[in-house]
């Protein structure tokens, strides 16, 4: 071992694992599985940083369970479906098969190099027929079940891509692709009724302990619970009463108007017969449907010249508005507005000259509203001057109390739980995706396939030379027999949402290669993922969305009812960041530049400085990324890995610096030299201090395993500097020197396998170290021998002694008595006291 050659060793150390096989999982009766799943990518093409971090951290684990004796199943997949491809396809011309397939091909070829411990044997991509046809089984039991409905619903419409968009792929009221202005359109949709589990889904949460606290709060205010009041509002032309749910209603009294959404039945019934308001109503659903773009957009109204009575007078009448920030999903489509109290309803009213009545004032500031709504804490103790309960001083969630029961008696209201949680709409106009598997037949309405004719394939044959869906405008594609007569049919030319697809794949590497989406004994052996490794931007709906199919797959008999709840263990990563490097253009306009362009503050190309923007997200199109590929054949795949584990706790951001690799690989090269050093002494050479090498030796091994167990990989690698530096300065003999480093190989193992291994090989360690057992923390050894007690005269430190830890009092008083600093502070006097603290401190008083 002349010298650290990254490329030649981790080369040979990855064939031979992949030639013992020793990450290929199968079932074992005798050992205890250990599932470890990162969330699986999107095929862009190139691999970053945050998936040599993500994959790592993952790697880590999956290494260290190996070690410990577990049976390890440690998967990689493609999440392969989407706009993207459609995207790509559309500007280059070419297929998006032929796009997606060759960049998995790509980020495979980045991925291997780093060594990971993934069972490849199992490896698919969403866009597998194989994949889809059975997520096409998996909605013909969830349509049987009861748990996929079809209706009429308002979408996001992205009127260039041409699809239906999700709440989440709207930007700023855009689409997050094409970046038109969002429209709200009417279609009928295919829904999962995940909402019919919003109770269980919310009450679970208390069951993942070991899920971060900050992402089971975001998914229980996604789902949303709470308890308010129905009733109704009688009109006074004797139409049909509109209903009205309201989590404030002891707000009733500072009432404004009653608002509609505008498709709401009664604003479509007046779009019908009235072209004003038909015109009005097309304005108002210009917008998207995220809550984001209600609440943002500019408050419309119009006024339907309905009026309804008060509840609580019936002389008190309230115009009906149809107002554009009223969402017909949530509730009934209905409100009443106080605007003191709530902004939206402020600006509304502000808008259109309609009163504002104050019902409670802040205690410390009773002034009535302006341009603000008095919106305190439901805890927040206020006064009342405009409530029916004869309320003074209250807090908001007290007379929400009292309202609910007052309304109860008299019998005019209801109290109701809701939830925010909306049924989960799964349809999309697009080609690349799963197709849904039914058929629409004249005679025999919506028909679901048949199983035995499964997949329904995507054509390869389509084109993308004009927007929308291709499925649409196919020849022959759509084309089909009704499953039930077999009459001629249309199949359904919607695909489903991607996230359908990246909701069950952690369920199908139980059994990848089965006929049908699980295989109940695989299934009852693999699950639950012991840990889920991913990042936060996927706290709320693919985690929602997973525990929904989780559960709705048991129901349907695909997974035991232990993996209705599917990752037993979260962790959120944090972002790999990178400086940007920006230039100017003659308009002002930044011009990025990549890392490798640039050097002490200039371009390499011009000497032109640059303006440096610090620990920004790593992004393409601020050019801020570092290539993984090149870091690997320039220092090697070992310190890529050491470096993003290092350098900070896991679930914080780490910024990537090439000083940083460099000192990376700088250690790893002293590690190998250290091995080196310690394989040519003779083996029969002694030293000095083995027993004090050996105790840091075993208190590595408590404190890199703590840290490993605990994620704290960073605080792990710390030891790990902190005992090689401890073994590079020892003078122990041969044995305990060569026990040293094959023990720190081993430790380094998980992070640095390949260097790992060639010390092991070197130091004639049985086996691959990748198999070796982990070893353990003696306890006797972490006990000190020795230790070190400070001596007080007085109150101050003057002197300091070493001791064995088991030596009693008198004995360490006589010793502390008989140093130099004592005899000489006691001039031949006796001491008035000594107290000895047992392994902490001796005090004098002189």
């Amino acid at each position: 071992m002349s010298r650290y050659s990254a490329t030649e060793i981790e080369a040979r150390w990855q064939e031979a694992w992949d030639k013992a096989g020793i990450f290929r999982a199968s079932r074992q009766a005798d050992r205890p599985k250990y599932y470890v799943l990162e969330m699986f990518p999107y095929p862009s093409g190139r691999i970053h940083m945050g998936h040599v971090r993500n994959y790592t951290m993952g790697d880590v684990i999956a290494r260290y369970k190996i070690a410990t004796g577990h049976n390890v199943l440690h998967p990689m997949g493609w999440d392969a479906f989407g706009m993207p491809a459609e995207n790509a396809a559309m500007a280059s011309g070419g297929h998006p098969k032929d796009w997606t397939y060759q960049n998995i091909a790509d980020m495979r070829a980045q991925m291997k190099p780093l060594g990971l411990s993934i069972d490849w044997s199992r490896e698919f991509a969403t866009c597998d027929p194989e994949y889809y046809g059975q997520q096409q089984a998996l909605f013909l039991d969830m349509l049987d079940a009861g748990l996929v409905y079809r209706k009429n619903a308002v979408v996001n419409w992205d009127p260039v891509d041409m699809t239906v968009l999700a709440n989440e792929q709207v930007e700023n009221g855009r689409g997050w692709r094409s970046g038109a202005l969002v429209e709200r359109r009417e279609l009928t949709q295919w829904f999962f009724k995940i909402s019919s589990m919003s109770e269980e889904l919310l009450s679970a949460l208390d069951t993942l302990e070991n899920w971060p606290a900050k992402v089971r709060l975001m998914q229980e205010n996604w789902i949303g619970k709470s308890r308010g009041l129905q009733f109704s509002f009688e009109r006074t032309d004797g139409g049909a009463p509109i209903t009205v749910y309201t989590t404030r209603p002891d707000t009733l009294m500072g009432a404004s108007f009653v608002g509609i959404s505008p498709d709401h039945p009664i604003a479509k019934q007046l779009e019908a017969e009235n072209p004003e308001v038909a015109a009005e109503v097309a304005r108002m659903r210009e917008g998207g449907t995220t809550e984001e773009a209600i609440e943002t957009a500019e408050k419309r109204g119009y006024d339907t010249g309905i009026r309804v009575r008060h509840p609580l007078d019936p002389n008190w009448e309230l115009p009906v508005w149809i107002a554009n920030f009223i969402l017909m999903d949530y509730g009934t489509g209905a409100i009443f507005a106080c605007p003191a109290h709530d902004q939206r309803d402020l600006d509304f009213c502000r808008k259109y000259d309609l009163p504002v009545i104050d019902t409670f004032l802040d205690l410390d500031d009773p002034k009535p509203v302006a341009n603000t709504a008095f919106v305190p804490p439901k805890e927040q103790k206020v006064r009342w001057v405009n409530h029916f309960a004869g309320l003074d001083v209250a807090t908001g969630q007290e007379a929400v109390d009292a309202t609910i029961r007052f309304a109860e008696t008299a019998g005019w209201g209801e109290g109701v739980t809701k939830y925010r949680l909306r049924d989960w709409g799964l349809s999309r106009q697009r080609y690349w995706g799963c197709p849904i598997p039914v058929v629409h037949c004249d005679s025999c309405g919506v028909v679901p396939e048949k199983k035995e004719n499964l997949p329904v394939r995507l054509p390869d044959d389509v084109s993308f030379d004009r927007p929308g869906n291709p499925l649409d405008r196919h020849p022959t594609w759509r084309d089909c027999a009704c499953p039930s007569c077999g009459k001629p049919a249309k199949r359904e030319t919607d695909t489903m949402d991607t996230f359908v697809d990246s909701s069950w794949y952690f369920a199908r590497f139980t059994a990848p290669r089965a006929e049908t989406p699980t295989v109940m004994e695989d299934a009852e052996y693999w699950m639950n993922v012991d840990q889920y490794i991913g990042g936060i931007e996927h706290a709320i709906l693919h985690l929602l969305y997973s525990r929904f199919f989780a559960r709705a797959m048991h129901i349907t008999g695909h997974l035991p009812a232990k993996s209705k709840e599917p990752f037993d263990a979260l962790f959120t990563q944090g972002m790999v960041t990178h400086e940007i490097y920006q230039t100017r253009d003659e308009n002002g306009r930044p011009v990025y530049h990549l890392p490798e362009d640039v050097e002490n503050g200039k371009l390499k190309a011009t000497g032109e400085p640059v303006e440096i923007i610090p620990s920004a997200k790593m992004s393409k199109s601020k050019k801020n990324v570092v290539d993984p590929v090149s870091i690997i054949s320039a220092f090697g795949a070992d310190t890529a890995r050491w470096f993003v584990l290092s350098d900070s706790p896991p679930e914080r951001d780490v910024e990537w610096t090439a000083a940083g690799a460099e000192a990376a690989h700088k250690h790893l090269n002293r590690v190998w030299n250290l091995s080196d050093r310690i394989g040519a002494m003779q083996p029969d050479a002694s030293g000095e201090g083995d027993e004090d090498l050996l105790r840091e030796m075993h208190k590595c091994i408590r404190d890199v395993t703590n840290g490993v167990e605990s994620f704290g990989f960073n605080a792990a690698i710390a030891k790990l500097y902190a005992f090689t530096n401890t073994l590079a300065k020892s003078t122990a003999g041969a044995a305990a020197q060569k026990q040293a480093i094959m023990t720190l190989a081993q430790l380094m193992s998980p992070m640095t396998p390949h260097l790992a291994e060639d010390i092991w090989a070197h130091q004639g360690g049985e086996g691959l170290v990748a198999t070796a057992p982990w070893p353990k923390a003696d306890p006797a050894m972490l006990v000190d021998a020795a230790v070190i007690l400070p001596i007080q005269i007085n109150g101050k430190r003057r002197a300091e002694i070493s001791v064995p830890v088991d030596m009693g009092k008198a004995e360490v008083e006589k010793l502390a008595l008989a140093t130099d600093a004592v005899q000489k502070a006691l001039n031949g006097a006796a001491p008035k006291k000594v107290i000895v603290v047992p392994g902490r401190i001796v005090n004098v008083v002189v």
